[in-house]
């Protein structure tokens, strides 16, 4: 059971938010609104989640979020401290207090005794996102100590300074991947092509070019136990790219692609102990598609989706998948990214089990 603690600043807004996603990761959650802390968020606000005055167990984590000056100055005398395993504290300072010697000072005594600290970028608590994050990856999970390698996004292959061979993908379907990989207790490296955001809880390494992640893949792969490569890698690359614009001309111009380099069969190849998930997007048969891919890459598990299918694969929020193994099978019909990549993520372990 997770406990939270809801202080009053201004930061209290978006902990119902947090509380929605530790729902969705399956934990158990208990708030309990601190004095004036329904000046900023109402109870009604939290929906169905238990709003109690003491909790009604031992709890596994209590979070501190919004934590004020206050009441990180109490926690790192001693006192206010909750039962649990381990405290995590999303303070709601503004810039000037956040680097104030004392509150620095103090945060700094409550990492010494064990606390886990979210900070934000900015001024302010930090994001929902890195809270659960946070929290999240400080618990026992399923995938506890693992070390886990995803790509996300599509790469972009220079056609001159302005334009670029491409594709669709929004690099949803790999930071679903590494969301729930970090929900259950994972270290997760996100190497990213051409994707906006970036996933909390995760390092994170901005590629563009097929070239780029594969430099990034074979170098990070080194110190991974697994790889899932749900980046769109792009087929080919222009031949002679341009360092300046083309300027338009009144005749037509060919475009010379040549291939790029197989980045799942070499590091299959390269890394012979690493579990390898690829993709396979096609249109038509996915699970052929990916049967065949299992064979012919070297990967331990590949995920098949048919991006021809309206509301699924690149750019949407749902996913309809076969994940292919070589000892299980299982059609994956329509569901969230999020729900998706749980099941891969299941699929991963009970086939990373059995080699061993």
């Amino acid at each position: 059971m997770i406990l939270i603690f809801v202080g009053a600043a201004p930061g209290a807004l978006a902990i119902p938010a947090v509380v929605r996603e530790l729902a969705e990761a399956g934990q158990q959650v208990e708030i309990i609104l601190g004095p004036r802390a329904s000046l900023f968020v109402g109870p009604a606000a939290f929906g169905d989640a238990a709003l109690v005055d003491e909790p009604s167990e031992t709890p596994e984590v209590t979070l501190y979020a919004p934590a004020t000056s206050e009441t990180v100055a109490r926690l790192a005398r001693g006192l206010d401290r909750g039962a649990g395993a381990l405290g995590v504290i999303a303070p709601d300072l503004d810039a000037g207090t956040a680097e104030h010697p004392a509150v620095r000072e103090n945060l700094d005594l409550l990492r010494a005794d064990g606390y886990r600290i979210v900070e934000g970028s900015g001024a302010g608590m930090a994001d929902p996102g890195s809270i659960v994050a946070g929290l999240l990856g400080g618990l026992d999970g399923p995938m506890q100590g693992m070390r886990l390698l995803v790509t996300a996004g599509g790469t972009r292959e220079p056609i001159d300074s302005v334009r670029f061979v491409g594709n669709r993908s929004s690099g949803k379907m790999g930071l679903a991947v590494a969301r729930e990989a970090v929900r259950r207790g994972a270290d997760v490296t996100v190497v990213s092509a051409n994707v906006e955001m970036v996933e909390p809880g995760t390092e994170t390494r901005a590629v563009e070019s097929a070239g780029e992640l594969r430099d990034a893949v074979v170098e990070l792969a080194a110190r991974a136990d697994a790889l899932v490569m749900a980046a769109a890698v792009s087929d080919f690359t222009p031949a002679s790219p341009v360092r300046e614009k083309i300027r338009r001309g009144s005749e037509t111009m060919s475009l010379e692609l040549v291939p790029t380099d197989d980045i799942l069969a070499s590091v299959s190849g390269r890394y012979p102990g690493l579990f390898v998930v690829g993709f396979a997007a096609t249109h038509g048969d996915a699970l052929e598609d990916a049967r065949d891919k299992l064979g012919r890459k070297g990967a331990d598990l590949v995920v098949g989706n048919d991006i021809s299918g309206e509301g699924v694969g690149f750019g949407a929020d749902e996913n309809e998948v076969y994940v292919v193994g070589r000892e299980e099978e299982h059609f994956v019909p329509r569901a969230s990214k999020s729900v998706v990549a749980g099941i891969i993520l299941d699929t991963m372990m009970n086939e990373m089990e059995r080699q061993r």
